[in-house]
C-alpha cells in the first residue's frame, strides 16, 4: 500500500493514496450529502427548472413527486428510503435513510433517472 498514513486525535489511522494538499487540510465533511473522499470536491444536487440545490429529503421528496415518484415502503429494508415511478416500471431510487450520507453516487442515480431535471455539481470555493 503506498501513500501517506495521517492518524487523527483519536489515534485512529487512514490512508491516504495518491495525497494532494487539500486532502491534509480537509478534516471533516463541512456539507451533508457531500463526498467525503480526501481531496475530493463537495457536490451538491441540484433541481435545474429552479435552479434549486437540493439540502434535505423533503426537498428531494417534494421534487421527486412532482416529477410522478412516490414514496415505496419497503419494510424489509428499513435502513433505505426508496422511491418508484409507478407500479409498471423497474425504476428504483434507493437512498440511506439518514442525508448525512446522501453521497454523489446517490446523486447520479437521481440524474440518471431524471436526466433534464436534475443535475450535480461542485460547491463553489
Amino acid at each position: 500500500m503506498s501513500g501517506v498514513w495521517l492518524f487523527d486525535k483519536k489515534g485512529v489511522a487512514r490512508l491516504i493514496s495518491n495525497p494532494t494538499r487539500e486532502s491534509f487540510e480537509q478534516k471533516d465533511p463541512i456539507y451533508p450529502g457531500t463526498s467525503t473522499a480526501p481531496g475530493a470536491r463537495p457536490r451538491v444536487l441540484v433541481y435545474l427548472p429552479t435552479n434549486q440545490v437540493i439540502r434535505s429529503y423533503t426537498e428531494l421528496e417534494q421534487r421527486l413527486a412532482e416529477l410522478g415518484w412516490t414514496r415505496y415502503y419497503n419494510f424489509s429494508q428499513p435502513h433505505l428510503l426508496q422511491f418508484h415511478k409507478s407500479e409498471n416500471s423497474a425504476h428504483l431510487i434507493s437512498l440511506p435513510r439518514n442525508f448525512a450520507h446522501f453521497r454523489s453516487l446517490h446523486m447520479y442515480d437521481i440524474v440518471v433517472k431524471n436526466r433534464s431535471f436534475f443535475e450535480v455539481r461542485e460547491t463553489p470555493h
